[in-house]
Order: structure tokens, then C-alpha cells, then sequence
């Protein structure tokens, strides 16, 4: 095996993570299969732009109410077995889903209810996903686990839209529902699997008054936490609509079918696995990795806006897929390994919180700027929001570089914080 390929899937080597990979790739492949589902049928029993974003938000609503709750209790409780709950949690909505198609009985109102279940226990399922990798791998291979995560959902995002697609074209659609509720069993059996004995375990908050606080406190005293959340948090709301601009541009803009939106979105994700895999192979996240994935993603958005026919919209995907993944990764990668293990789950409840719990705010916007004037509109939006993030973030590490460089020697980095804010970890670069 070349040394290339040995560090891309370098996690891989720990017999958990491998367990825990496999178990990844059927629930989240099961997850995307039950997204171009609901989003599908809504789009089917409304044609309304709006009422896509609606369902698009009331699944991400729940992380802005009560993400940092789950980061919280992600701090003070085991993790593997918090995602066992949460595994069988999110086994109901889709129950549900199948049996109201089978019966001819689903509505816009019981697709509202049920994503919005779905998003309840998202909101403690994501906190104590996103911090488990470390505790799997370590610090050492911490931004290659994450990668290789990326790489799962990116991959998810193939396998599951290919498979809704096949299934809502041979079988119908609440078969989707279906797969998509046995799907977690494979995530549960991964983590049953897991040996406690080989995981590193974090220190857990103690139970305090004011823990939340604490993390934004904790938080707001790191520039290098706080500027990419703040990227995450415009590019959260604006440009990571995917799910509501694809399937409204090939309805709307390409007058196609589900075969057409399974199309676009297997080509982005095509895209964004090779991103991960070059991410994988990479050690070291530096402000000017982030910049420039910023800028890339907002450069091949507008790209996709603007394309004439449908077959040239494809080739600015792919690179936008890169780009995305690239971006995403790096922030989560950046966040993991500077942030004290003990605020772990809060720091990351942020992350979900501006990258997927903005989404109530956004994906009806999006969905109504896409309904008022038009996909490609919604989709220039997005574009515009991440050139506009990476240009700020370029301007602000510039910021945080001017005062190390004018600090008096010996006064430690003005830009973590002093003694309340972590220390930058060897593989995250901080100076712009």
C-alpha cells in the first residue's frame, strides 16, 4: 500500500472506527434516502417552493432550540450509549412516514410533524456524533477520522439518493421510509460492537449552573474558534441549502423528475468524496485552507446558478462538491482539535448549531427568494454568502496575525484568549 493511500484511510486501521465507519455509511446512506424522499413528496403534494424550505427547516429548528442541550449532555454522559438512544429515536419518524404513504394518508402536515421529531433527535444525536471520532482514533489521526466522515456522508449522499431514486421509480415511495428506519439498526449494532476499552475517554463537565454559558463564554475568548463558526454560521444559512435549491431546479428550472434531482445531487456528491479523500490525506488545517475553500465553494455556486442547460451545470457541481466538503471538514477538523476535551460537545453543539440549526432561518428564505424569483436565484444567494464569508474571515485572521506579531515577546498568542481558551493543537496552523 503507497504511503498516500495508507494516510487517507489511515483511521481505518482502528478496529473501532472501522466499526463504527461501517455503521455510518447504512445510517446516514438510509438518511439521505429518507431526504430526497420527504423533500420529493412534499414538492409532489405542494409544487411550492416555500413549503419545501418549511420542511427543510422544521428538521433543522430543533438543533437551534436544543442543540447546545445535546452538546451539553454529550459533555456529561458516555457517548455511545447517548447515540444508542438517539439511534432508536429516530427510528420512529420513519415508521411513521411508511406507514402514512402506504395508506395514502400522508399530508404536509404529518411530513411537518415527523421532520420536526426527526430534528428533535437530531439535536442530541449530532453534538455526541461529532465529538466521538477523537475518542475512537485520538488526536493523532483526529482530521483524518474526520475526513474519512466526510467521506461517509459524501458517499451516503450517492448510495442514498441512487437507491430513493430506484425505489421511488420500481417500489414507490414509502419504501424509502422504510429502508430508511432499518437503516439505523446498523448503526446500533456498530455501536454495540464498539470496545470501551480501547476508546480514549473525555473528562465530563461536572453539573453546574451556568455549563452553557460557560461554553460561550469559553468560546467567544478563541478568534481561532469564533472565525470559523462565524464562516460556518453565514455559509450555514445561506449557501448549504442544497436540499431545498436541487430539487426546485429540477423541477422548476429543468421541467425534470425525481431521476433528474437524483442526478444533480449524485454529482455534487461525487464531487464532494473526492474532496474528502484529498482531506484525508491532508495534516495540517491552516486559515488559508478555509479561505480558499470558502471562496472556491462560493465561486462554483454561482457557476451552477448560472449554467444554460442542464449538462453544464454538472461540471461546476463536482467542484463545488470539493469544495463544500473541504470547507466543512476543515472547520469541524479546526474546532476538534483545539477546543479542551472537556468542552468538546458544547463547541461542537456550535458547530451543528451554525451549520445545520441555521437551517429553520435560511431554507425558507432560500425557498421563498427560489419561489419569488427563481432556483438560480437561490442558489447566486448562496454563492454570494461565501465569498462574502471568506473575504470577512481573510480580513479577520489578517486581525488576529497584526496583534501576535505586535504582542511583547513572552505575552502568550492574544488571538486563543488567554489561560480560558485552548491551546492551538500541532496540526491546525492559526497564523494567517
Amino acid at each position: 500500500m503507497s504511503p498516500t493511500i495508507h494516510r487517507t484511510f489511515d483511521s481505518l486501521h482502528v478496529p473501532n472506527y472501522r466499526r463504527y465507519f461501517a455503521g455510518q455509511v447504512v445510517s446516514v446512506s438510509g438518511n439521505w434516502i429518507q431526504n430526497v424522499a420527504a423533500m420529493w413528496l412534499m414538492v409532489k403534494l405542494t409544487g411550492d417552493g416555500l413549503a419545501v424550505g418549511l420542511t427543510a427547516a422544521l428538521q433543522f429548528l430543533p438543533l437551534m432550540l436544543f442543540g447546545a442541550w445535546g452538546g451539553l449532555l454529550a459533555d456529561r454522559v458516555d457517548k455511545r450509549r447517548l447515540l444508542i438512544g438517539t439511534q432508536l429515536g429516530l427510528m420512529v419518524p420513519a415508521v411513521v412516514l411508511a406507514a402514512t404513504t402506504f395508506t395514502g394518508t400522508v399530508t404536509p402536515l404529518v411530513i411537518y410533524a415527523m421532520v420536526f421529531l426527526r430534528g428533535t433527535a437530531m439535536a442530541i444525536d449530532n453534538p455526541a456524533r461529532q465529538a466521538l471520532p477523537i475518542e475512537l482514533v485520538g488526536p493523532d489521526r483526529v482530521v483524518n477520522a474526520v475526513a474519512l466522515n466526510s467521506v461517509v456522508i459524501q458517499t451516503s449522499r450517492i448510495i442514498g439518493p441512487g437507491v430513493a431514486g430506484l425505489l421511488i421509480a420500481v417500489v414507490g415511495i414509502a419504501w424509502c421510509f422504510v429502508v430508511d428506519a432499518l437503516s439505523f439498526l446498523a448503526m446500533i449494532v456498530a455501536l454495540l460492537r464498539l470496545d470501551p476499552e480501547q476508546m480514549g475517554e473525555s473528562p465530563r463537565a461536572a453539573r453546574r449552573k451556568g455549563a452553557l454559558r460557560e461554553g460561550v463564554r469559553y468560546v467567544r475568548g478563541a478568534p481561532h474558534l469564533v472565525i470559523p463558526l462565524a464562516m460556518m454560521a453565514v455559509i450555514g444559512l445561506l449557501s448549504f441549502n442544497f436540499q431545498i435549491v436541487l430539487p426546485l431546479m429540477a423541477h422548476d428550472t429543468w421541467r425534470g423528475t425525481a431521476t433528474t434531482f437524483t442526478l444533480l445531487t449524485m454529482t455534487m456528491a461525487v464531487g464532494s468524496v473526492i474532496g474528502a479523500l484529498v482531506a484525508g490525506n491532508r495534516r495540517e488545517i491552516t486559515p488559508r485552507l478555509l479561505v480558499g475553500a470558502a471562496t472556491l465553494f462560493g465561486t462554483f455556486q454561482l457557476l451552477a446558478a448560472v449554467a444554460p442547460v442542464l449538462p453544464l451545470q454538472l461540471l461546476p457541481l463536482v467542484f463545488l462538491g470539493m469544495a463544500s466538503v473541504t470547507f466543512s471538514s476543515g472547520v469541524n477538523s479546526t474546532l476538534q482539535l483545539q477546543v479542551e476535551p472537556a468542552m468538546r460537545g458544547r463547541v461542537m453543539a456550535l458547530y451543528s448549531l451554525v451549520f445545520l440549526g441555521s437551517t429553520p432561518i435560511g431554507a425558507p428564505l432560500v425557498g421563498w427568494i427560489a419561489g419569488w424569483a427563481g432556483p438560480r436565484a437561490g442558489m447566486a444567494v448562496g454563492g454570494v454568502a461565501a465569498l462574502v464569508a471568506a473575504a470577512g474571515a481573510w480580513w479577520a485572521y489578517r486581525r488576529v496575525a497584526d496583534r501576535v506579531a505586535d504582542a511583547p515577546a513572552g505575552a502568550g498568542d492574544p488571538g486563543v484568549g488567554g489561560a480560558a481558551a485552548p491551546s492551538p493543537a500541532p496540526r491546525v496552523v492559526t497564523n494567517a
